[in-house]
């Protein structure tokens, strides 16, 4: 049974930092395509980050050069660092798995980061 359980998220005002974390269980991380989604009120929910088996990076234009996205084959978990945060930036962050075998998509519940003064 596949699970993925977000967390770091909180309060931090503009320019701050957070680093988020995606603990998966009954899955291998480094064999699998991570993604880090957000939505915010409202709005379509919006890929940020994705990280492939191969270690193959690609981001969304908005988060280019302040969001690195990585992982911990140890701890089968992926990070998203998240520098220079805008209010913009405020959403809830969901980490997605793409599970190969399968072909199947698995989903955190999510954790809300809010950047505000």
């Amino acid at each position: 049974q596949v699970h993925l359980v977000e967390s770091g998220g909180g309060l931090v005002q503009p320019g701050g930092s957070l680093r988020l974390s995606c603990a998966v269980s009954g899955s291998v991380v480094s064999m699998n395509t991570m993604r880090w989604y957000r939505q915010a009120p409202g709005k379509e929910r919006d890929l940020v980050a994705v990280i492939t088996s191969s270690g193959g990076t690609v981001y969304a234009d908005s988060v280019k050069g302040r969001f690195t996205i990585s992982r911990d084959n140890a701890q089968n978990t992926v990070y998203l660092q998240m520098n220079s945060l805008k209010p913009e930036d405020t959403a809830v962050y969901y980490c997605n798995m793409f599970q190969v075998v399968g072909g199947i998509d698995f989903w955190g519940k999510g954790t809300l980061v809010t950047v505000s003064s």
